[in-house]
């Protein structure tokens, strides 16, 4: 499922050229932006799904670092800075990755 299917283009085109630049991505604000945030459980899971892209039930850290070009192909990868803060935000259990509702519960912060 892409992206697109959940969230319109021109949020996720609008939210990606907001956080362009190297060490400025917020995924409070990013969520926010894409409308994410205001969209029902079933949708947030579905987006979830579509940045696993292993299909191992969780988003790990070397997934979080393309988690911009989930939402699109031209999204940026994420420093290691960001991808680590952005993990850290999520991770409630501190196994090292993000589960279904840990990311639930970020995109709903």
């Amino acid at each position: 499922m892409a992206m697109n299917d959940i969230l319109k283009a021109e949020d996720i085109k609008k939210a990606l050229d907001a956080f362009k630049a190297a060490d400025t991505f917020d995924h409070k604000k990013f969520f926010e932006m894409v409308g994410l945030k205001k969209k029902s459980t079933d949708d947030v899971k579905k987006a979830f799904l579509a940045l696993d892209v292993d299909n191992s039930g969780f988003i790990e850290e070397e997934e979080l670092k393309f988690v911009l070009k989930g939402f699109s192909t031209d999204g940026r990868d994420l420093t290691d800075k960001e991808t680590k803060a952005f993990l850290q935000a999520a991770d409630k259990d501190g196994d090292g990755k993000i589960g279904m509702e840990e990311f639930a519960a970020l995109v709903q912060e």
